[in-house]
Parts: C-alpha cells; structure tokens; sequence
C-alpha cells in the first residue's frame, strides 16, 4: 500500500523474520519486546491484505525495537481496514499505557481525534509512511510524489513509441481516505499529463477485487483493443488488474505497481505487469523504531528528522523521507534479490524458471 535516500545497494534486506502472528490480534504483547519491560510502545498498522505489513513492517519494527531498548515492548494491533476499529485500538493503547504510538493511518483525517487524546494523554504518536492528521511527533515514509512519478515515467518507458495524446491510458489509483494515495497520484500526473490521453481513471480502494472491478468497466467504456496501458498505483490492485486484462484477451500492455510484492515480481518475469516501485521495508521499519524509542527515552529526534510536511490538518510535522527506486524486469537482480528482500529461489518457482532464466536470475 502503501522514498528512503538510502540506495538500494546499500540496503540490507537480510530478514531473519520471526512469525509474524494473526492478523487483528489487537493489543496482543509482542515477542519483539521484553519481557517485564516498562517501556510500551503501540504500532498500529492498517490491514492485512497488503502482504507487506505483515511480513515486513511488523517484524522488522519489533527486531529494531528490542535492539534498541531491552526494557521495551511492542503493543500491536492491525485495522483489517476498518477506520473505526483502528480508532478502538488507539483507545486500547491508552488505556494499556503506551508511551509512543506508531500507526499508519486506515483513514488520515477520521483519525484525528484519537490522536490527540493520545497526546492529550501524554502519548507521543508517529506516523508510520502514511501522513496522519493531527499533533503527531513525527513522521517516516517516502517521497511520494516522486513514487507516482516513478510509475508513470516507467508507464512511458514501456510504453516506448507508442506513447501519445492520443495513446489511451487508464489509471487506477489508491484510497483517497489514504494521504498517500494523492501524492502518488499527483507524481503520476506530473510524469502522463500532456504525454498520453488519460481516458479513464478510478479509484480501486488499495483492493484488488475493486480494481479489477473498475478494469473491467474501463474495458467496456474504452474497447479492450483501445487501451494502450493501465497505471496502478500499487501491486495488490495491479494483481486484480492483471486477471482482468488476461480474461478480457489483452496482453503486451504496461501495467505498474508498487510495493515490489513478491507476486508482482514475479507478474513483472512473466510479462503481465512491467513494473513496481521498491520502497525498502527495512529502513522504514527501522527508523520508525528508532523514531519511538527515542521519544518514549524523551531524546530529541532533530538529526532523524531533516524536512518539515503540512498535514491535511495543518499541523507541521518533522519528517524523515526515503528515496524510493523502479523496479522492472532489468534491474530485479540488482534491486530485491541483491538487498535479499526475496531470494532467487522464492522468485523462481517451477511456474516462473523460464522467465527467470530469460531474465539471468538463474
């Protein structure tokens, strides 16, 4: 779903990923943290049915927080998409005592308020690669705008010399309840307008079945032989995407992501989708936990946070913002398999040996 300056080259994506537990098990003590600690921290994630929380970003946040603090735990809960259960969570947060709440926001505005009992409580609260509103401490995610710039311009790329005013694109973009998703938005525009003719364009909710709902209707409106590409603006959706196009006989098309989901590389060797975007995990997660921890051991975060954003409530919140990358068929070795986010064996099943072999992973 969901910008480090920190190359991919130089990210360690070794993920020695302890079990990453059920999803929603709201408020549950984390293995991530000490046992007896007296320091609590809360992260609060969104959902589950972008793989990435759960198989990345919780783990890797409870490992670097239980390097850092031996007194601390990890209070963890998941929204499965639902604004007002998180709403909930940041209540149970309170009321166990946390000292810092981490949460990517399901919805950034209906949040608000429950971010600032938190503070009014005493709570400091990051936001974790979605802009929450409201007096949040500080916030780590990435550059935005330049992911959807990134997206359109790989969009263009494979596009080739078919790209023009009047090369029919269809985009599909994130959960407007989701900050993030404008920005992604907003670089997409930056890199198609004026290139290509945007002929249809919809919200697919971060869903993969919505996305392939409103696929299916871009297909009857325009005619599957008029549809040049498709921009999704992530992979889940571009999943959904993908079964749509392959049943209504259309192939050969660029279709983005993002994410880097180990089924979206894999869609990327077999052809169906061209490219994602690589938003390292670990660097997130890290300095998200190094983000709480120092505030919960009241240090200042001054040299973490080097830029100021505006919320959508106004607010200024010191921020720390990562260097996103492309990723297509010819760089896959040199991005995911080298930062071991995925090894060549998990990428190239029996399904996908030809491809990989093609494309020099095996």
């Amino acid at each position: 779903m969901r910008k480090v300056v920190i190359g991919t080259t130089a990210v360690s994506m070794a993920l020695a990923v302890a079990a990453c537990g059920k999803a929603g098990d709201n408020n549950k003590k984390s293995s991530g943290g000490t046992s007896g600690g007296n320091t609590s921290i809360g992260l609060l994630l969104p959902d589950n049915t972008q793989t990435r929380y759960e198989q990345f970003d919780r783990p890797l946040f409870e490992a670097k927080v239980k390097a850092l603090c031996s007194g601390c735990s990890v209070q963890y809960a998941n929204a499965n998409a639902d604004a007002a259960k998180q709403a909930q969570q940041v209540s149970s947060m309170i009321t166990k005592g946390v000292k810092v709440i981490v949460i990517s926001a399901q919805d950034s505005a209906a949040i608000k308020s429950s971010i600032q009992t938190a503070v009014n409580k005493g709570i400091k609260v990051v936001a974790y690669d979605r802009l929450a509103q409201g007096p949040v401490s500080a916030y780590i995610s990435f550059d935005n705008v330049k992911v959807g710039a990134l997206q359109g311009q790989a969009l263009l790329t494979s596009l080739g010399s078919k790209a023009s005013k009047s090369s029919k694109v269809v985009m599909i973009n994130g959960d407007d309840a989701d900050p993030n998703a404008a920005q992604f938005k907003k670089g997409a525009h930056q890199a198609l307008d004026g290139k290509v003719n945007i002929a249809y364009e919809q919200s697919g909710l971060w869903k993969d079945t919505v996305a392939a709902q409103k696929m299916s209707a871009a297909i009857t409106q325009l005619g599957a032989k008029n549809i040049a590409g498709v921009y999704s603006a992530n992979d889940s959706m571009a999943g959904g995407i993908a079964n749509t196009l392959k049943g209504a006989g259309i192939s050969g098309i660029p279709l983005t992501g993002q994410d880097a989901e180990l089924a979206a590389i894999q869609r990327i060797l077999a052809g169906s989708q061209s490219s994602t975007v690589y938003k390292a995990y670990k660097p997130e997660a890290e300095g998200a936990a190094t983000l709480a921890v120092d505030l919960a051991q009241g240090k200042s975060i001054s040299s973490l946070t080097t830029t100021t954003l505006t919320s959508g409530s106004g607010d200024k919140v010191p921020s720390q913002l990562l260097t996103p990358v492309s990723v297509t068929k010819a760089n896959i070795k040199d991005t995911v398999v080298k930062d071991g986010l995925y090894t060549v064996q998990q990428i190239c099943t029996s399904a996908y040996a030809s491809a990989c072999k093609a494309a020099g992973l095996q």
